[in-house]
């Protein structure tokens, strides 16, 4: 008997081994800014905690895929804006985020168009199309993670990408992100239902934006109220992985990642090379400072709060996948 005939998604993605998908219920509880650190996360995994799912040498590759086609934030969170996709015989080459080590590619309309400002102004068939082809045509290689951050509720965006990634079912999940207020909760609640109606596994529900901490005085104060994502979670048998406070750490560096990356591009152009200097020596020293977003990241207060997440996530990945392996 002849071997099924494996279709474009399944043979680009093939050495995609987990796929996770964020999704929030409703705009501005900060999807894209849990879909980042969850990228910059995994990608710091010590061996150790990685080796379920990482290749030999223990060092997990990540890709972060953003198809909010309206409205990109991931480039500028990364530091990645004005960068070009590149073409080559093996299709789109995606942007990596960490340089020369090639550990976390990115890619997002964001990279396409002429202008950060224009607007996307598409009807459905062009977005499933747009979807179809991040999904086909970018090399993604073999990859630990895929995270894939979706647009606000569940629209024609989050159909198509579970319609073209049908045939790797076995290795999708999802993570939800919702702020405590009630109006988040609800709109929290349909996106729940989604995932119920497309059969696709839930890891956790995290609880962003829980309360605001004074830079100064260390003081809490409840913005939005909370507690009400984790009284979701255990009402509907969701695995609670955490609630973050309004990090203004975090804010700054993911809002100025892109100012900064400029003016360090900048720098390093206008600065003359010494008359020692040689083409290994560059690259080196290029290589050394080619992630200091993740060293920065990784001094937030954020940082300790959601690497338990992520241990959380992972915990729950294996989970999944012998639920699903099991006969």
């Amino acid at each position: 008997m002849a071997p099924p005939i494996e279709g474009p998604v399944e043979k680009r993605m093939k050495h995609v081994k987990n796929i996770i998908i964020v999704l929030a219920g409703k705009g501005g509880v900060g999807k894209s800014s849990i879909s980042t650190q969850l990228a910059l996360s995994l990608h710091s995994l010590s061996p150790t905690a990685s080796s379920s799912f990482c290749g030999p040498d223990g060092k997990p590759r990540v890709g972060i895929l953003d198809i909010d086609l309206t409205g990109p934030s991931v480039p500028r969170m990364l530091g990645l804006d004005g960068r070009a996709v590149h073409q080559s015989t093996e299709g789109w080459v995606p942007v990596y985020a960490d340089g020369a080590e090639q550990r976390l590619a990115c890619m997002s309309v964001g990279f396409l168009l002429k202008k950060r400002g224009d607007s996307v102004v598409w009807r459905g068939p062009k977005k499933n199309a747009m979807i179809r082809q991040f999904l086909t045509d970018v090399r993604w290689g073999d990859l630990d993670y895929l995270v894939i951050d979706t647009p606000p509720g569940t629209s024609d965006e989050h159909l198509s990408l579970l319609e073209h990634l049908a045939p790797l079912h076995s290795r999708l999940s999802s993570v939800i992100v919702t702020t405590p207020q009630a109006v988040a909760l609800v709109d929290s609640l349909k996106c729940l239902s989604f995932t119920r109606n497309t059969n696709l596994p839930v890891l956790g529900l995290i609880e962003n934006m829980s309360g605001y901490v004074c830079p100064c005085c260390g003081e809490v104060s409840n913005v939005f109220s909370t507690g009400g994502g984790e009284a979701m979670a255990s009402k509907e048998g969701l695995t609670f992985l955490g609630a973050l406070p309004i990090d203004t750490q975090l804010v700054e560096l993911l809002d100025g990642e892109a100012i900064a990356e400029k003016e360090n591009d900048a720098k390093a152009l206008s600065e003359p090379a010494s008359n020692g200097s040689t083409d290994a020596s560059v690259d080196s020293e290029k290589e050394r400072h080619t992630f200091a977003l993740l060293e920065r990241y990784q001094g937030t207060p954020t940082y300790a709060l959601f690497s338990d997440m992520s241990t959380k996530i992972l915990s729950r990945l294996q989970e999944v996948s012998v639920s699903i392996s099991a006969p």
